[in-house]
């Protein structure tokens, strides 16, 4: 009888009592979305200027990074860049986490004046004119409007002549009382849980966290209504509030998009929608606007 090697070696551990050690784990399988981003022409992604890179941290540790949207509510995010550059917001606090909803940060008691010259009266911005946007629609349907897509890194919608951002998870908005008000930046909030898109066109959309949304979506959740925090003491504080660009060069963060109108976007979201690995027996098929956020990354070198 012809035995292999494998099985001769089988033989002598059994017959001399050593160990048999276990054969090696299989690779897993590689990701094929991740492996398409590690492919990507450089010239499929795009840098954000960190002028438009908001940096929030907080004194219990931990950053906050956001992507400033001034092409969606450009007087709100007036309002945010000159807050920050008056270090009106260092101080504040997180002041309610909604659990599946919002986290909610600014001036809890509502007592720190306005810096001389800040608004307090803004348009609404809650949409704006989708002519000369720049827009690359999904090859799906949406349940709230004709067409969604991305513009930017931002994930955006579009009927008729109307455009607007989504509430995805991430994304940041202007928090406000009941109508006419608008609300003047100076309260702020970021989606944690499942898409809000119910609030779309109803509140000013200003941007997109890009680091950090983990330490906004993990905060004890609040007792009183609407998430609020009971108690001031469970507050978190925020130690400052920046834009990236008026920090020291060593400290800025950096971030850039894939473009949405780059074949390698376009071969994402295909990715994405028809799931192809080893886990997925029935892809999709489709994809919702709120999971094609374009992916970020910090840039190399």
């Amino acid at each position: 009888m012809i035995r292999t090697a494998a099985a001769l070696a089988a033989s002598l551990a059994l017959l001399t009592g050593a160990a048999i050690a276990d054969p090696p784990a299989p690779a897993p399988p590689p990701n094929p979305t991740a492996a398409l981003l590690a492919a990507a022409p450089a010239s499929d992604w795009a840098k954000i200027d960190p002028s438009d890179l908001l940096v929030m941290d907080l004194a219990r540790g931990g950053r906050v990074v956001i992507a400033l949207a001034g092409g969606f509510a450009p007087a709100h995010v007036a309002n945010i860049r000159s807050l920050a550059k008056a270090h009106w917001y260092d101080g504040l606090v997180i002041e309610r986490v909604q659990d599946n909803y919002v986290t909610q940060w600014g001036d809890a008691d509502g007592k720190k004046p306005l810096p001389k010259g800040v608004p307090l009266q803004l348009p609404a911005e809650y949409d704006r004119t989708a002519s000369g946007l720049a827009f690359t629609p999904l090859p799906y349907r949406d349940t709230y409007a004709d067409a969604v897509g991305a513009s930017g890194p931002f994930p955006a919608a579009e009927t008729g002549d109307a455009a607007w951002l989504t509430h995805c998870y991430s994304m940041v908005g202007v928090g406000r009382d009941l109508n006419p008000d608008t609300g003047t930046s100076g309260e702020l909030y970021a989606i944690i849980g499942q898409p809000a898109r119910g609030l779309d066109r109803n509140i000013a959309v200003v941007g997109r966290v890009l680091k950090g949304i983990e330490l906004l979506s993990a905060l004890p959740r609040g007792t009183a209504d609407l998430g609020f925090y009971a108690n001031p003491a469970q507050r978190v504080r925020i130690a400052r509030v920046r834009l990236a660009s008026d920090l020291p060069a060593a400290d800025q963060p950096r971030f850039e998009y894939l473009k949405p109108d780059s074949a390698t976007y376009a071969a994402w979201v295909k990715l994405r929608a028809n799931r192809q690995d080893t886990f997925f027996l029935r892809p999709a098929g489709a994809l919702d606007v709120c999971s094609a956020l374009p992916p970020v990354r910090a840039p190399k070198g």
